[in-house]
């Protein structure tokens, strides 16, 4: 069964555990799934929205509890998913690229998130 919503998906990405989907968007909008049953995937809560244009890139941190979003509008988020159904903002948008942020990762321990633009830089931030 297609998981569909209203703008075309630009990045797919499973939780550490693999029970939720997290999947990025032209609107602006990330959205989680329960995909525990993968006949019968639901959405989980509304979406994640405060970017102000198309988001390229999302990334679970290894415990699952948080989520990074990367977007044109040249700032990343990083959201509490640690209850799916009611994930919240955490802190204010990381800003300081240029221009889109194309990739966003967490490494193995979760303490930093490296964030890639189409401003030629990469930057490492504090996650945790």
């Amino acid at each position: 069964q297609p998981l569909t919503g209203p703008s075309a998906v630009t990045l797919v990405v499973f939780s550490p555990d693999g029970r939720t989907l997290a999947t990025s968007s032209l609107d602006g909008t990330v959205r989680l799934w329960d995909v525990s049953t993968p006949t019968t995937p639901t959405p989980l809560g509304q979406p994640l929205t405060g970017h102000t244009d198309s988001v390229a890139s999302v990334a679970f941190s290894p415990d699952g509890r948080t989520l990074a979003s990367g977007a044109d509008d040249e700032t990343v988020r990083l959201w509490d998913v640690s209850t799916p159904t009611a994930p919240t903002p955490l802190g204010q948008p990381l800003t300081g690229h240029t221009d889109s942020v194309a990739s966003v990762a967490f490494p193995p321990d979760g303490r930093t998130l490296a964030t890639a633009s189409r401003d030629d830089t990469v930057r490492l931030w504090r996650a945790g």
